[in-house]
């Protein structure tokens, strides 16, 4: 057992880095959860890549009480979200105010908004055993083979998975990898493939990844710029699930999730558009995107760049705003955005 203080790099920008003091340290090195998860674990990912922004991950829902002088003021500085602040849910697709215009649908080139949710009760990916992964696996996975109507679909275990379905997964862009170096460190690639899967639906809008970084990430997306439709089919997928599979919840950070940067809706709705003339403009670009609390990537995720003026806008804000709210900034900064773009 590695119980020193982590000697930190200088240039370590993270808010492990930022807020884990010896004094911090020394008073939580010894603490374990029910489920065994150590404080050494929960900043292993940050130690070993001083290059993270954030640089920890929470094993079960007891980590974010048991190391709360950790993390608690990570939250506060990444969400802006007190200690005493309570979380509002609101999924409701009523409460949304996303109508689609011919003008969304000449900029938009497609509309995705999932969210992580982890099953009530048992660990979180950093944490969990393999008997407790392949049990999430055969719970979700039954729940998703009994949905009905537009959700109606087709599970794809990874382990054991032929070429044909493999091939397929891959060029409809729905197959995911075992985590990155972050990922790897935090302990959420234990056992890959084993207990991992992908179901979607026949119409290929809606798609959930098993026992990736959270137990589920729900997925809904389509073509085109639609956001009410994407919204009410994720809102509807949601509930159906819930039904028979309880996620964990809390009333101060709402949904909890393995990294504290996920919490509260767990939500990324985002939309890939055409803004060539703004992206000659960033600062402009930069400044509308910031009033609506957007955050502005290249196509191919965080750190990537635009190809043909297409870029992923999605929501920053997590926590402390409910479903709607999040929706509602996105929707609302990309009109913002194609505004601008037309006035150029």
């Amino acid at each position: 057992m590695h119980y020193q203080f982590p000697a930190f790099e200088k240039t370590c920008q993270s808010l492990l880095c930022k807020y884990l003091t010896p004094e911090i340290f020394e008073a939580l090195k010894e603490k374990k959860t029910s489920h065994g998860y150590t404080l050494h674990q929960a900043i292993n990912s940050g130690v070993q890549n001083p290059d993270s922004s954030i640089g920890v991950y929470a094993g079960d829902a007891e980590s974010y009480a048991l190391f709360a002088p950790l993390f608690d003021p990570i939250i506060q500085e990444y969400h802006g979200f007190g200690v005493d602040d309570i979380h509002q849910s609101n999924f409701n697709p009523n409460d949304l105010h996303a109508p689609s215009s011919s003008t969304m649908e000449e900029y938009i080139v497609s509309t995705r908004i999932r969210v992580g949710r982890n099953v009530d009760n048992l660990p979180l990916g950093p944490a969990i055993n393999q008997a407790q992964r392949h049990e999430v696996e055969m719970n979700v996975s039954r729940a998703l083979e009994a949905l009905e109507g537009e959700l109606g679909g087709t599970y794809f275990p990874l382990q054991g998975m032929s070429e044909t379905d493999r091939n397929q997964l891959i060029a409809d862009h729905f197959l995911f990898k075992a985590g990155d170096r972050f990922l790897e460190a935090a302990g959420l690639n234990r056992d890959w493939p084993q207990g991992r899967g992908i179901f979607h639906n026949n119409a290929k809008t809606f798609l959930v990844w098993i026992n990736e970084e959270d137990q589920l990430r729900i997925i809904s997306m389509q073509q085109g710029g639609d956001i009410q439709a994407v919204f009410t089919r994720l809102s509807h997928a949601v509930r159906e699930i819930e039904k028979s599979v309880g996620f964990s919840y809390s009333e101060h950070l709402g949904y909890l999730t393995s990294c504290p940067t996920n919490l509260g809706t767990a939500m990324r709705a985002s939309v890939h558009i055409k803004l060539p003339k703004l992206g000659h403009d960033m600062k402009r670009f930069e400044a509308i995107a910031s009033q609506h609390h957007l955050q502005i990537r290249g196509i191919h995720g965080e750190h990537s760049e635009s190809e043909g003026g297409i870029y992923d806008i999605s929501n920053r804000r997590r926590l402390g705003v409910s479903e709607v709210q999040c929706v509602q900034d996105m929707y609302d900064g990309v009109v913002a955005l194609i505004a601008a773009e037309q006035s150029l």
